[in-house]
């Protein structure tokens, strides 16, 4: 796992949240916690998860107050249950609770993607098949949570439009002066144009499957298809190009999915509609 922590647009993300949440005045925690109280505090699970943020976390709590000490007790991408201590935290009782609900927010986001991506990889067990995510992300957390797809075990699709060609329907219908159903012409205009950088292709139809294997892309994205499709696919392309599959797939279809012998799964709901983990911050000693 990359060291995400360290990233400077990390450490802004994390400071434009503490910003956001008013860190810098927190009245209740003014009007009522001694401001030298020193306390020991505790970050938990309250249900089985995959985890990931934990060093988001610690450093929500650093760039709040450089003197508390944060051990981490459970690295990112391991397999906890209910009750489980991720993080201790010792020092100062209200630096801890203005750093607390950033901290939380972080990681439980993080540990939901975390969470969802092992189930779906669960769900794949016994086939080649990888999971893959998407640009469907939160704006400004897309390094969060494409790290947080890769700690659940997940592989992470395209960090952004310049890493890879992907082209969809709406590319072609705006193809200025080229046929939209010359998919094989297609990849050669994005190879003359960027010729290091790898080439997808979405198809709907055997026609179009065809047609763009003529280009050969590196992928080609199965739009939408059934499970029967998806394998015919699988045999008329015999190991030219990788296939990624994708629309519509739930925890309920994807194993039948994965057993087509696509290469990849990806899945938006990774990241633009996972349930939040419940994590809790407990005061332990010190009151």
């Amino acid at each position: 796992m990359i060291a995400i922590e360290k990233e400077e647009s990390v450490k802004q993300l994390i400071a434009s949240a503490l910003k956001e949440d008013g860190a810098d005045c927190d009245v209740t925690t003014l009007s009522l916690v001694d401001p030298e109280a020193i306390v020991t505090a505790h970050i938990l699970t309250r249900h089985s998860c995959r985890t990931a943020g934990v060093t988001i976390g610690e450093e929500v709590f650093r760039q709040v107050d450089p003197t508390l000490k944060v051990e981490i007790l459970v690295k990112d991408g391991s397999d906890i249950e209910a009750n489980d201590v991720l993080m201790v935290i010792t020092g100062k009782a209200a630096s801890i609770l203005i750093a607390e609900r950033t901290a939380l927010n972080f990681m439980q986001r993080m540990t939901g993607v975390a969470t969802a991506t092992r189930s779906f990889l669960k769900a794949v067990e016994g086939t080649k098949c990888k999971i893959l995510d998407t640009r469907k992300t939160v704006p400004g957390f897309r390094l969060i949570d494409k790290y947080s797809v890769a700690a659940g075990g997940g592989t992470n699709h395209r960090m952004g439009l310049n890493d890879m060609v992907l082209i969809k329907d709406n590319h072609r219908k705006l193809w200025k002066g080229g046929d939209p159903n010359r998919l094989d012409q297609a990849v050669a205009a994005a190879r003359a144009k960027f010729p290091n950088v790898p080439v997808e292709v979405e198809v709907e139809t055997f026609e179009e499957l065809a047609s763009a294997l003529e280009g050969k892309p590196e992928w080609i994205m199965l739009d939408n298809m059934s499970p029967a499709k998806m394998k015919e696919a699988v045999a008329i392309v015999g190991g030219r190009c990788k296939l990624e599959a994708s629309g519509g797939i739930s925890m309920e279809t994807i194993h039948n999915v994965a057993e087509s012998g696509v290469d990849a799964i990806s899945l938006g709901c990774l990241t633009h509609s996972v349930k939040a983990a419940d994590l809790s911050l407990e005061i332990v000693e010190g009151l």
